[in-house]
């Protein structure tokens, strides 16, 4: 192998999170031996593999549901939360009203909660989508709300000077302007959604990686309850990617996205 090719490898973005990972797990595997930590306390790495390849097809059976209601409630936070957005950022009365109740719902503690939703709603998926959704929300909201009310006054004043409509200048202007912040919160949605829908497995559901967890937590199967984590983790990150790559696609022009942005000390 070219030393240029082995350069180009080691800049390559993709590389970068799995040498680190690579890492975190000698050291992982270096402090375990070094403090001789209890194997019912920290589980060695090479047993979370053997845990991974041996269980497998139970995790990812008990995979689907998971993926399934943070899927569910991170569309129904998006369907949600950039109208409301768009209703707060418009009208100075909503948000007043508004606004301060999401903020007062968001300081509540979503477990505990959650098992009002099974009370409500049974077992099943729609307590768990609900729950993802009460945990995704809130983001979108803000981050939507920020970038709705910093479009520039003045750019709005060029669109009325050109007689453009209210739509006109909804979709040529505004929703330009706050797509980069809509998806910072749809980002940060999309992982806390993976969060809520755990939270609405751990209170009533009898699949999903959250009763994994609950399960192995039990038996002190500790193996088994890292390596549903590294799955969790796995969906929080492929999940982020996709939105990642859907705004690339969706905002390319803006600075963001970027290959050669230099930020300066």
């Amino acid at each position: 192998m070219s030393k240029g090719v082995a350069h180009r490898l080691l800049q390559a973005a993709w590389l970068k999170p799995i040498l680190f990972l690579v890492m975190l797990v000698v050291v992982w595997d270096l402090s375990i031996r070094v403090f001789k930590i209890p194997p019912y306390q920290v589980p060695k790495p090479q047993d979370v593999i053997i845990t991974l390849y041996q269980e497998w097809p139970m995790l990812l059976k008990e995979t689907w549901p998971t993926l399934n209601a943070t899927v569910w409630g991170f569309l129904l936070a998006a369907a949600f939360g950039i109208p409301i957005a768009m209703l707060i950022a418009g009208s100075k009365t909503i948000e007043s009203y508004v606004y301060p109740l999401l903020v007062f719902s968001q300081s509540i503690p979503k477990i505990a909660i959650a098992p009002l939703f099974v009370v409500w709603f049974g077992f099943g998926l729609f307590p768990k989508v609900l729950s993802a959704f009460m945990l995704g929300f809130f983001p979108v909201v803000v981050s939507a709300v920020q970038g709705f009310k910093s479009v520039e006054p003045d750019m709005m004043d060029l669109a009325r000077a050109m007689e453009a409509n209210r739509w006109q200048m909804f979709r040529m202007v505004a929703l330009p302007h706050a797509t980069p912040a809509i998806f910072a919160g749809l980002k940060v949605s999309i992982t806390l959604a993976v969060v809520g829908a755990v939270v609405g497995e751990f209170v009533g559901s009898s699949e999903g990686l959250g009763v994994v967890l609950q399960r192995s937590i039990g038996n002190f199967e500790l193996p088994t309850m890292f390596a549903a984590l590294v799955i969790l983790a796995l969906i929080g990150v492929i999940l982020f990617w996709i939105i990642d790559l859907i705004e690339r696609f969706t905002i390319p022009w803006h600075a963001s996205q970027r290959n050669d942005l230099v930020i300066a000390a």
